[in-house]
């Protein structure tokens, strides 16, 4: 089941964003040139005003209140259920004093309802193993509320208990007010923990993107001097006034029965009433502006630079055949314009680091057409000239033939896998579904009729429609021009006038038109003779095999079943980084991500993209600290151009100039201002810190990356890729044993074995001993930022290991407890737990959160005597009994999944572990011999105050 209404592009691309795409080089091979867009005529859409159909495995209904609710079967994961409660409501709502209330309300409804006091509704759901944010969660937006909870269906009472949780969500939350005033701090803190200089620019330009409307003055964040001081009654009047049933749906998706569940959804939540009178909900739109809005806005800890154009246009309706045939003729423009800019950043001195243009729904239904650009500091004409010059290239040229059959090949290819899932989608995901459809409507499509319509209606889409809506979308009405970036003197923003006059400059300016740069050479022409397996085995427990090729090479391989459509493959062999010195060290740390983006053999990234059109594989070599190896996946059907491209890394890697400058370039661009981010300041200091300078820490600098080198950097990835006698393989998926076999023979077995043989080797890297309490101040946000690290030695055993890790399991749900439920002090409070065997055994801890900075030492102190409390008072056996049911149903659900077996698999060849130890027996055991007395004497050994490292970040002026 898929909602086919596209996703809003929206302000998520207003956010900072680091990447480094991938680069190329011009061939000389035979080329395709774009034909002319225009004059031709646009085609008739050959579909026709045929309604879509509705998923009929989903039981759609109404209450006599005006509550909907969808119930659809789905047994992945088997045995559980994703319940959600969506809530037609969100920020647009709230009247002018109650700035953040809808926000708020949906805290509080953690906090106490008529079937749960106060805390009772976490405690419950985590006592039968249900993970608070993962399992348990809610958000709000601008239009919608939506309550998630994942339960056991084979658990009948754990299923009512759910239900019931939706109900008391939907009609039945307390507002008790003493946890109000305690919920104050935390939806400050959540406030807090968002302050950033993205933020402050988001703050400037809203009111410019969203004039004249109510986005530009409710989000969902609200202002915190109103959440701090509104009354109790005003909050408990936005819960009346919008929480009725004709505004919500239920939505029930998983291992459940359609009839029953109905039954018992309107035995439930027919009883909710909706208040009289109603209030109107008012439909809030973001109007047309006719003109070009601009808003230029800088920020001084702003890292990057990023400029975006948006043509606005009327929101657009998926409900015919007909609109989901222009859905697809939109898909297609957006696939075939991003190929273009991407191959554009690929080149040795980019004109942006990242850029898209694209034609897609947004808030305030309303419709975009963006384009958008990462530049580099100063590139802001540069990188908007490139991205509107693209934009001119098809509103004079149109696409090629070619782009277009690769484009339709890709979104073809897509709904076929989505097809071959069908039956292993996640509730989750579905659950999903049902709440876009339910807040945005449009249709809702099965996987196969989905499928379906794209096998009939794709072919017949032209070319010239395509090119058709360039003209459509690119207009000089309804324009925003948002730019944001760092703020200096020596390196200002352009001016309003300046970006007008640049973007009037382009419009019509000639352009040549794009050529499609083909080969149709194949991509791998070896004849290979498959070698023998000298040896085989096979874990009957796990159904693992076990192969060893004559070259030395081991393969392990899982068959499953999890995902039709899925194989994932890793490999490994010692040394990494760790066997140069520190002179070559950042040579070989760039190496493998150079060598990915540079192509292979005699193709270049971009070809070899064109070259892979419609296939789903990867193959991405790496090279870490102490091993290389390679991390891949394949549909069934690729695996073996998964095993070729395996080989060409190997054999035949690529060495490009102009892929290397261009990689360089990003580096260089994205860490450049690093340093203005507090942030990024605060990991920077205390990693120096922690691992007293190593000059294998942190990142680099930019004279540092002007001193790689191509050539020492080639030479490195085939050191390290020269033996392949060495390395095991990891394959777990939906194959046949017998095909992995020949290809393992034929591309594996045919890798050269020197005989050399290899370990890592320990570099000093490690965290310094004894008592370090190091405060900075930093930035302008009024906020702290805290970690508290703790380290030390630990036997690397089994029993240990479990003990420690389930001791971190416990802590971050008391150190949740008292730091955020009880003292209102923190939204989140972060604990990372850490053990390793190489290249010492080795543990730890690391506790991390924002406050108030008033709040630091007691927060700080907060911490310390909830590590003290269960070190010496001990630990109950309802918190032993949330741990373990928590592993048990997280290792349960894991156990579906690929990723978890290929980990499993690959740690217990690493470690020497026997493969049943990924069973749940095995887990099971250890749950049985783990008591209250192992997890406090672990918190009294680990928590070890005689390595402990304290980090403060205050503001640099603090606000009281």
């Amino acid at each position: 089941m898929k909602n086919f209404r596209l996703i809003s592009f929206g302000l998520a691309l207003l956010l900072a964003i680091a990447c480094t795409p991938k680069t190329s080089q011009t061939l000389q091979q035979p080329v395709t040139p774009a034909t002319p867009a225009m004059p031709q005529e646009v085609m008739p859409a050959t579909a026709g005003e045929i309604p879509l159909p509705m998923d009929s495995s989903i039981r759609q209904g109404t209450l006599t209140n005006g509550m909907t609710y969808f119930i659809q079967n789905n047994n992945k994961p088997e045995n559980h259920a994703e319940l959600r409660l969506v809530v037609k409501v969100g920020s647009l709502q709230e009247d002018p004093d109650q700035l953040g209330v809808a926000h708020f309300v949906e805290h509080m409804a953690f906090n106490g309802s008529e079937h749960f006091s106060k805390n009772e509704l976490v405690d419950y759901l985590e006592s039968v193993g249900t993970r608070f944010g993962a399992d348990l969660n809610a958000y709000t937006s601008f239009d919608e509320t939506v309550y998630m909870l994942q339960v056991r269906t084979d658990d009948s009472v754990q299923l009512s208990k759910g239900m019931l949780v939706l109900h008391d969500w939907a009609g039945g939350v307390s507002f008790d007010d003493e946890e109000i005033d305690k919920e104050r701090g935390v939806v400050v803190s959540e406030w807090r923990t968002g302050l950033s200089a993205g933020q402050r620019m988001q703050q400037q330009y809203l009111p410019v993107l969203f004039k004249n409307s109510r986005y530009a003055e409710r989000l969902p964040i609200g202002k915190p001097e109103i959440i701090e001081t509104i009354s109790y009654d005003r909050i408990r009047q936005f819960y009346k006034d919008w929480y009725r049933p004709d505004e919500m749906a239920v939505i029930v998706v998983g291992n459940v029965d359609l009839d029953e569940m109905e039954t018992r959804i309107k035995q439930q939540f027919s009883a909710l009433s909706n208040p009289q009178p109603e209030r109107p909900r008012e439909k809030y739109s973001v109007p047309m502006n006719g003109q070009t809005l601009v808003s230029i806005c800088s920020d001084k800890e702003a890292t990057n630079t990023a400029v975006q154009l948006l043509y606005r246009h009327p929101e657009y309706h998926t409900r015919t055949e007909a609109d989901f045939q222009e859905s697809l003729t939109r898909s297609l423009y957006n696939n075939m314009l991003n190929n273009r800019l991407s191959e554009l950043s690929q080149k040795a001195d980019p004109p942006f680091l990242f850029a898209y243009s694209g034609y897609s729904g947004g808030l305030g239904h309303v419709s975009n057409y963006t384009s958008y650009a990462v530049v580099q500091e100063g590139g802001v004409e540069k990188g908007l000239t490139a991205v509107l010059h693209e934009n001119e290239r098809v509103l004079q040229h149109g696409f090629t033939e070619t782009e277009l059959d690769r484009s339709k090949t890709e979104i073809l290819k897509a709904a076929e896998r989505l097809a071959r899932e069908r039956d292993k989608q996640e509730s989750g995901d579905l659950a999903s579904d049902l709440v876009s459809y339910f807040t945005d409507g449009g249709p809702i499509l099965s996987a196969e009729q989905y499928y379906r319509l794209v096998q009939q209606l794709l072919p017949e889409i032209p070319l010239v429609n395509v090119d058709a809506l360039a003209k459509q979308w690119i207009t000089k009405e309804n324009r925003t021009l948002i730019v944001t970036g760092p703020q200096k003197e020596d390196s200002p923003l352009p001016s309003e006038t300046e970006l007008l006059t640049l973007i009037d400059q382009v419009s019509g300016a000639s352009v040549d038109a794009y050529v499609d740069e083909v080969t149709e050479a194949p991509l791998f022409s070896e004849d290979l003779v498959p070698v023998p397996i000298v040896e085989k085995k096979t874990d009957d427990a796990t159904g693992v095999m076990d192969w060893t090729l004559a070259n030395g090479i081991r393969v392990f391989a899982k068959p499953t079943t999890y995902k039709n459509d899925e194989i994932l493959m890793s490999a490994y062999s010692d040394g990494g980084t760790s066997l140069y010195d520190d002179k070559k060290f950042l040579q070989a740390r760039f190496a493998s991500s150079i060598i990915n983006q540079s192509g292979l053999g005699a193709f270049t990234e971009v070809q070899l993209e064109k070259m892979l059109t419609g296939k789903r594989v990867s193959v991405v070599p790496t090279i870490g600290s102490q091993s290389e190896g390679f991390s891949g996946s394949a549909s069934p059907e690729d695996l073996e151009v998964l095993f070729q491209l395996i080989y060409l890394y190997f054999k035949d890697p690529r060495k490009d100039e102009e892929a290397f400058a261009s990689y360089v370039a990003k580096q260089k661009a994205f860490i450049e201002n690093l340093d203005a981010n507090p942030n990024f300041f605060f990991y920077d200091q205390t990693t120096k810190i922690k691992y007293n300078n190593h000059p294998r820490t942190g990142y680099p600098t930019v004279e540092e990356l002007n001193d790689l080198n191509l050539d020492s950097i080639f030479a490195i990835y085939e050191d390290r890729f020269s033996n392949a006698g060495d390395f095991t393989f990891y394959f777990v998926g939906n194959f046949d044993p017998e095909v992995l076999q020949t290809m393992t023979r034929e591309y594996l077995g045919n890798l050269p074995n020197t005989g050399r043989k290899e370990h890592w080797k320990d570099n000093g890297i490690e965290l310094v001993n004894g008592v370090i309490d190091k405060t900075w101040e930093r930035g302008e946000a009024p906020k702290t930022t805290v970690q508290i690290v703790y380290h030390g030695p630990i036997t690397w055993d089994d029993a240990s290991r479990y003990r420690f890790n389930s001791m971190v399991d416990l802590m971050r749900i008391k150190l949740r407890e008292s730091m955020r439920e009880d003292k209102g002090g923190v939204y989140g409070v972060g604990l990372s737990g850490n053990v390793s065997r190489d290249p010492k055994s080795e543990y730890s801890l690391v506790i991390s959160f924002n406050c108030d900075p008033p709040r630091t030492q007691e927060l700080i102190n907060t911490a310390s005597e909830t590590i003290r409390q269960v070190a010496e008072d001990g630990v109950s056996d309802e918190d032993l009994h949330k741990v373990t049911e928590t592993q048990k149903q997280t290792r349960i659900k894991s156990m579906e999944q690929n990723r978890f077996w290929l980990n499993g698999v690959e740690d217990c060849d690493y470690y020497g572990y026997p493969l049943s130890k990924l069973l749940l027996p095995s887990l099971e055991s250890s749950i049985e011999s783990l008591t209250a007395k192992d997890l406090q004497e672990a918190a009294a050994t680990y928590f070890n105050a005689n390595n402990r490292m304290q980090f403060v970040m205050n503001p640099e002026k603090e606000v009281n």
